[in-house]
């Protein structure tokens, strides 16, 4: 009994660990790039030695893949939530605009997955091809509301991608470009969540115009944190 516990004990050291060591891996990516960062800066950093991250990973490589799976997962889940959260009786376009602007709330919010994936853009190799690769089960969730949506309305229909676009560009923006944010706002306020704020209804005021979503439906929160669900684990 005494050795199944230790060896209990011993699994899940080992798992906090590898979470430890991709957690560094994903500031020192965000931070500085894929290419600028080495096994021994992450060893370095995560405090642990270089051979028990080979011994976890195998290599840099490696540790990226298991950093982006990890973030599908996450992403799959919150997509999930977001759908479930959306009253059933809803319309196609009423769906897709909350889908929209509850997205990119959290891709402001929580700013490392759209880090990530502007890096990988960087790389024509694998990185890229990696990403893209693994958007099946995403991809389908969210063409099915297009596709309602589309039926809906055939005479103004959505071009998933555009939207998708837009969103990448609004968190993007607010992840590498944060002074300008500010600046842009400056005059009247210095708050930084409520120049986030300004920012995202920004992309709530379009969205509700291209879907022609009633006033009433409308978001009006007095923050962007206010349209996060929580989650199984924080990303940030």
């Amino acid at each position: 009994m005494t050795e199944r516990k230790q060896g209990r004990r011993s699994a899940k050291d080992a798992e906090k660990t590898k979470c430890e060591i991709m957690k560094v891996a994903t500031e020192l990516f965000c931070e500085l790039g894929y290419e600028r960062v080495s096994i021994r800066n992450i060893s370095e950093k995560a405090g642990v030695s270089h051979s028990l991250i080979r011994h976890h990973f195998g290599s840099k490589e490696k540790i990226w893949h298991a950093i982006s799976d990890g973030l599908h997962q996450y992403m799959e889940n919150y997509i999930h939530t977001i759908i479930n959260n959306i009253p059933l009786d809803a319309t196609a376009n009423v769906k897709l605009y909350l889908f929209s602007v509850r997205l990119l709330a959290h891709m402001l919010t929580f700013k490392r997955p759209i880090q990530l994936i502007a890096d990988a853009v960087r790389h024509e190799d694998a990185l890229f091809d990696y990403f893209i690769d693994n958007t099946g089960k995403i991809e389908s969730l969210v063409n099915r509301i297009a596709d309602d949506y589309n039926n809906e309305n055939p005479d103004t229909p959505v071009k998933i991608w555009e939207i998708k676009w837009q969103m990448i560009m609004f968190a993007h923006g607010a992840a590498s470009l944060t002074p300008f944010m500010n600046e842009t706002w400056r005059e009247e306020t210095k708050d930084a969540d409520q120049c986030l704020l300004k920012h995202w209804s920004m992309f709530n005021n379009m969205m509700a115009y291209r879907f022609n979503v009633p006033s009433q439906i409308k978001l009006t929160p007095d923050s962007v944190q206010e349209l996060i669900y929580d989650a199984a684990y924080d990303i940030s």
